[in-house]
């Protein structure tokens, strides 16, 4: 059989670091082909190199048995390889149609035949079940449905080869469910789909094969029906992992029961810390973003809110820190703190993991050591001077505790992977033992060792007395660290339950209207 696509010997560097070291890569035709590893290991550059986005050093690419020379995204698209990003680029005033044939439109004379794109998108859709309006606004879609569009785009163009980077990481369940009833249509029309994820439950439900690299090369490439979600855990951290560690991972995973699930270990119930009322927040044009949510976050527990990205939760969150106005009434620890700023309610108790790292967590041209002290310079001051032993001290303490990759104090955020720069924040944020944490996404596009070692601080700092709200898109996630999860649904809470009652199923229900009964 001649493979669909094949990479060879690819190597690529980014200045000293090797991201792919002669790696190979073989996809078979009409196969759905999943490629996981930890950040960092190579497999975005390597399916980028693939799509023509970026250029290898050395190796070769071959699409059909035949090579392709000088790659491009032009060059790609054409020999029928088409990438699906994890971010959507797409115009939410345009509709359906507008951004699918954007770039290729059909033309009646000098301006663009509307009906002839509306009627070419529909037939599209529904050929592999898509079930998209052409004329419909993009910005009035679900997220599910934009990234259909997005996969419509590269079939309009003729794809047979779809690469799709983290395709199910904003999804809600309902929708993750729908996107792989269209791979599968996909793949029983002939096409051929190739995804990075680092969900492996979802690499054994919908895939034939998965390739697993670490640092820069490829280790195997096996059937999923003749391996398991623990023997690719442990193929993908390799040594990295002690078995502790290992053991957390692959209860993330869904490998083996979770422990500790919503198991505070605080005995008798204390009074709440953070108590929100009528909290309501509204958009710069008026909009309600978030509609009159009441909520009580008590020492020692986690609190988890699920939802599809867009539903309120960051405005939630942004709302408590202080980074956005709203009406209703925030008390912490039984005091108003409604007209304090940020700064103040950092002082008060309350930390943040913020969902946007790069614009809110970090400076990314400051050191790892200057990152882990932002917000707390007073600490770490003799005078009008900052007291580098101490801060370098510090830093070393944090390094080794969350294994932050390269260990070297001095190494700007900017040159990090995802995970280390992740765990720079979680580190500082824990570091400033709260009252409150406020933990946004904060596992969002980190690999699975890195995952692992942040839910074990926040279940360590739970432990400790920490009182914790934790928004997150991943489920799973939620069910493994969760006391009490609720559910956001257009800017409101629409359930709340104990982690003994939660599943993914009544979750996804709530995630996309529907009703839960007990």
């Amino acid at each position: 059989m001649t493979p669909a696509l094949e990479l060879r010997g690819i190597t690529r560097t980014f200045g000293p670091t090797i991201a792919t070291r002669d790696a190979h890569l073989t996809v078979n035709p009409g196969e759905i082909h999943a490629v996981v590893g930890e950040n960092g290991a190579g497999k975005s550059t390597l399916l980028q190199i693939a799509a023509g986005l970026l250029t290898a050093d050395t190796g070769e690419i071959r699409v059909n048995g035949e090579p392709l020379l000088r790659p491009s995204p032009t060059r790609a698209i054409a020999r029928g390889i088409g990438m699906v990003q994890q971010h959507f680029l797409l115009i939410p005033t345009f509709s359906v149609a507008e951004n699918v044939v954007l770039g290729a439109e059909p033309h009646q004379g000098p301006v663009l035949d509307r009906s002839r794109a509306e009627a070419d998108v529909r037939a599209l859709s529904d050929r592999f079940g898509m079930g998209l309006e052409p004329s419909r606004p993009v910005g009035s879609l679900s997220v599910g449905e934009q990234q259909r569009v997005e996969i419509l785009k590269v079939l309009y163009r003729n794809a047979s080869i779809l690469i799709l980077d983290e395709p199910t990481s904003v999804l809600a369940p309902v929708e993750v469910e729908e996107l792989f009833r269209v791979l599968r249509s996909l793949v029983a029309q002939g096409r051929t789909v190739v995804f990075v994820t680092h969900k492996l439950r979802e690499v054994m439900a919908i895939a034939d094969r998965v390739t697993v690299m670490q640092r820069g090369r490829v280790v195997e490439t096996v059937r999923t029906a003749d391996t398991s979600i623990a023997a690719l855990t442990r193929s993908m951290v390799g040594e990295t992992a002690g078995g502790q560690l290992l053991e957390v991972i692959q209860a993330v995973q869904g490998a083996t029961p979770i422990p500790g699930v919503g198991s505070s270990r605080v005995d008798a119930e204390p009074a709440p810390v953070l108590h929100i009322d009528r909290l309501r927040v509204r958009s710069p044009q008026g909009l309600e973003l978030v509609r009159g949510i009441s909520l009580e976050l008590r020492p020692g527990e986690i609190v988890g809110i699920a939802g599809v990205q867009g539903n309120g939760q960051t405005e939630l969150i942004d709302a408590i820190a202080g980074l956005t106005p709203y009406d209703g009434e925030i008390r912490l620890a039984g005091v108003s703190i409604d007209a304090h700023p940020p700064g103040s309610r950092l002082e008060a108790g309350i930390a943040h993991i913020p969902e946007d790292r790069h614009h809110r967590g970090l400076v990314l041209d400051f050191s790892i050591a200057d990152n882990l002290i932002l917000g707390t310079l007073r600490r770490f001051s003799r005078g009008f001077r900052l007291d580098r032993t101490r801060i370098l001290a510090r830093a070393a303490d944090a390094i080794a505790r969350f294994d932050i990759r390269p260990p070297r104090p001095e190494v700007t955020a900017r040159t990090l992977s995802g995970g280390n720069q992740q765990k720079i924040v979680v580190a500082r944020e824990l570091d400033r033992a709260p009252k409150v944490l406020l933990a946004a996404q904060p596992t969002r596009g980190v690999d699975i060792g890195a995952m692992a070692h942040i839910h074990e601080a926040l279940r360590t700092a739970r432990d400790a007395g920490t009182a914790i709200l934790l928004v997150s898109a991943d489920l799973g996630e939620l069910l493994a660290l969760a006391d009490r999860i609720g559910v956001m649904y257009r800017g409101e809470l629409v359930g709340m339950m104990p982690r003994a009652l939660a599943t993914e199923a009544r979750l996804g229900t709530l995630m996309v209207g529907g009703q839960v009964h007990d």
